[in-house]
């Protein structure tokens, strides 16, 4: 019974083992069969893409196409342009008064509304008159009282100039008399003054606007007592129309300010901080500071500015422009066709067959809408301005624009040559 069950393993061994290795060879096979097909199938295409490739390099306009570079460019043109300065200013009002009591007593009414509009002369609050009409009341009842005296003594000073003159009375009692008359006309002037000082504090009594602006928070209520030395004000009185920009610019830059202010009044634009749009407000330089910031090494200028439309507000920030010149016919190119190297600047000139040029050019006045040519360059030349990095001298480059001579930037996918293939459609073709 051993015997049998020791044999019957040993064929179960043996069975598996069998099984096993034929496994192994049908799937090692198959495994040979598809690395085959693989290869063979890539081999195939290689030589159908060889073949595609062939064709192509046979071919007569493909070849053009794919090598000629794809750029955008612009002619070179003259016009005007204005020379700007650029700075960062703070708006300021052209008047800031605070409203503020000029004498001690009850604030009984406030006659403005917080960010009202006022003009000048108007009533902006009622401190109680009572006290200060009281004593003008006083002043002028003295006065009365002086002016009756003397009325007096003038009568008195004749009637002894005549006893004098016939020897009725003395000299001296006429001299007197002369001299109080001149007592009286003075306390008369006194009394006088008193009146016009009591006037005055009754006026104070009601505060007025002393220009057309803007009225801030009211910081004092109806039925708080009021002083002359009172640090903090009723409000704020701002004048908005005009309103005026400080700003600065480096010292470098006096000269050329100090030119265009002999020309007259330069004009300034008032952009918002961070942005190039449509200026907040035009305006007129009117103050060049008399003196140069050591510290700093800056000159301080400041621009009045209509502000029409109050969009210029008292302590915000804002982009100063200021224009100091104005070059006529200068020939101009888009800076992003002016290229940097080791020897200098220049630009890519596209020639009638096609191809490109190194063209050595010296570049004046820069800014973010033109560059100014000062050589190098013709009014009419066709200058590369977008896909320069990838050229060199007598590079082929397939223009924006049928003729080449696109007088605007437009892309070269946009408006491609007849017989031109495009990047997409080239690698469409590759794909293929």
């Amino acid at each position: 019974m051993k015997r049998f069950l020791l044999v019957l393993a040993l064929l179960c061994v043996v069975g598996a083992a069998g099984l096993w290795w034929f496994g192994y060879r049908i799937s090692f096979s198959g495994g040979l069969g598809l690395v085959r097909t693989e290869h063979a199938a890539a081999g195939g295409t290689a030589r159908q893409g060889g073949a595609t490739g062939g064709r192509r390099r046979g071919g007569g306009g493909g070849g053009d196409a794919d090598t000629a570079v794809p750029v955008l460019a612009t002619k070179v043109a003259t016009r005007d342009v204005p020379i700007y300065l650029d700075g960062l200013g703070t708006v300021q009002a052209f008047n800031t008064v605070q409203v503020r009591a000029m004498i001690d007593g009850p604030l009984i009414e406030v006659r403005f509304r917080e960010g009202q509009d006022v003009r000048k002369g108007d009533i902006l609050a009622l401190i109680d008159p009572r006290p200060t009409q009281a004593t003008l009341d006083a002043a002028v009842a003295k006065k009365q009282q002086d002016e009756a005296s003397l009325a007096n003594a003038r009568l008195d000073a004749g009637r002894y100039a005549k006893l004098a003159a016939t020897a009725y009375s003395s000299a001296q009692q006429s001299d007197t008399a002369r001299s109080q008359v001149s007592q009286l006309e003075a306390q008369v002037r006194g009394d006088q003054a008193q009146i016009d000082t009591a006037r005055t504090q009754l006026s104070y009594t009601s505060i007025v606007a002393p220009f057309d602006g803007r009225v801030g928070i009211r910081q004092v209520d109806v039925g708080n007592i009021v002083h002359a030395g009172d640090t903090t004000p009723i409000t704020v009185l701002t004048q908005l129309k005009p309103i005026t920009v400080v700003f600065t610019l480096p010292q470098q830059s006096l000269p050329a300010v100090a030119a265009a202010m002999q020309d007259g009044k330069p004009q300034v634009l008032a952009l918002q901080s961070g942005s190039a749009r449509e200026p907040l407000d035009r305006g007129e330089l009117a103050v060049l500071d008399n003196q140069v910031d050591s510290t700093t090494g800056t000159i301080k200028l400041k621009a009045t500015f209509p502000n029409t439309a109050l969009k210029l507000w008292p302590g915000g920030f804002v982009n100063v422009r200021l224009l100091v010149q104005t070059e006529r016919g200068a020939i101009t190119v888009p800076p992003a066709a002016v290229q940097r190297g080791p020897r200098g600047t220049y630009a890519f000139v596209v020639n009638p067959d096609m191809s490109v040029k190194r063209q050595t050019i010296t570049v004046g006045h820069e800014d973010e809408q033109a560059s100014i040519v000062l050589s190098g360059l013709s009014p009419g030349d066709l200058v590369v301005v977008d896909g320069a990095q990838r050229l060199n001298d007598n590079s082929k480059v397939a223009v924006a624009g049928p003729d080449g001579n696109a007088p605007d930037a437009v892309p070269a996918r946009d408006r491609s040559a007849p017989g031109t293939a495009t990047t997409g459609q080239r690698r469409q073709r590759g794909a293929t």
